[in-house]
């Protein structure tokens, strides 16, 4: 009787995210075991029922880094902050990922490694978090090795906290639109990004980097993306941008409170300079090959099913 066919593993860091835990259930329904690094017991409902193999720690602890990345076939580095001051994100994106480096060339050499990164590491200089991944990157790019870099546009789906603000919005007698109407933005379906993360930890070409948007080639204006929330809340869109000069201002004074209360804010002036820039569209040279993977899920099909999620979950 010959012997099961062993299970490839995906070491993951992140895996307990709103991408990660779909990503887990991408490479499960593949046939992969994921192995997560976890920094609390226990992990979000979503991944009640796959099998795991936790890991205790984070990117600071060099022990749990080699238990996570020994054996493993493909690494996929997802963990990070995406909010604090300069200091924070640099230690944390881009010194993390250094850790995360030296762990994969010591106790996995031969694996792939896949470190998803963001569109804001193409303008480093609009914030402390756009440089920071853009530290990464560097890290990633002078290693040896069997390596991608993965930037996904922005994200929405199921169990998903930022975009729930859009579909709330829609509610309101006017929709308030963040940057003008010449302005591009790509998104992705959460399920759509996960499984082009496995793809390319099954096959596609090492050294790459790739931008992740569904198919719309140019990405979305704003009047766009409100008018197609507005369809799947049942609404009539009536966009109004805001000036950009109120939401600079917005931002400063949600960073200063934040300050004054001991807490850290997403919404600072450098997350207002990356809603204000004009082009985060998927540049068409970064896009992954048609041939190992093509978003499925239309932003109108997309948007329908997250409201649909969202209300029987009573978020909406």
């Amino acid at each position: 009787m010959n012997p099961a066919p062993r299970q490839p593993v995906v070491a993951l860091t992140g895996g307990t995210g709103f991408l990660g835990r779909h990503a887990v259930c991408a490479f499960s329904e593949a046939g992969w075991r994921s192995r997560v690094l976890v920094r609390a017991l226990p992990v979000h409902e979503q991944l009640a029922g796959q099998r795991l193999e936790l890991v205790p720690g984070d990117l600071d602890t060099e022990q749990a880094l080699a238990r996570l990345c020994r054996g493993a076939d493909v690494i996929v580095h997802m963990a990070g902050a995406i909010k604090g001051g300069a200091q924070t994100l640099m230690r944390i994106n881009a010194q993390g990922t250094q850790r995360m480096l030296a762990a994969w060339r010591q106790h996995a050499p031969g694996a792939r490694f896949v470190f998803v990164s963001s569109l804001t590491a193409r303008a480093p200089h609009l914030s402390a978090y756009g440089a920071s991944k853009a530290a990464a990157e560097d890290a990633v790019r002078h290693s040896e090795g069997d390596w991608q870099i993965v930037r996904p546009a922005a994200i929405y789906g199921p169990w998903d906290t930022e975009t729930l603000g859009v579909f709330k919005a829609a509610r309101l007698p006017l929709q308030p639109m963040l940057n003008g109407g010449a302005a591009r933005l790509a998104l992705i379906h959460v399920q759509d990004a996960a499984r082009a993360l496995r793809a390319l930890a099954e096959s596609g070409p090492p050294g790459g980097v790739f931008e992740l948007g569904d198919a719309a080639q140019d990405g979305y204006s704003w009047p766009e993306i409100v008018a197609t929330a507005c369809r799947a809340m049942g609404r009539k869109a009536r966009p109004v941008r805001l000036p950009p000069a109120l939401v600079k201002g917005a931002a400063a004074l949600n960073a200063r409170i934040a300050r004054a209360r001991g807490r850290v804010s997403i919404l600072d002036p450098g997350k207002a300079r990356e809603i204000l820039h004009p082009d985060w569209a998927v540049h068409p040279q970064r896009r992954i090959p048609a041939g190992l993977w093509q978003p499925q899920i239309t932003l109108e099909e997309g948007f329908a099913q997250t409201v649909r999620w969202y209300q029987a979950r009573g978020w909406l």
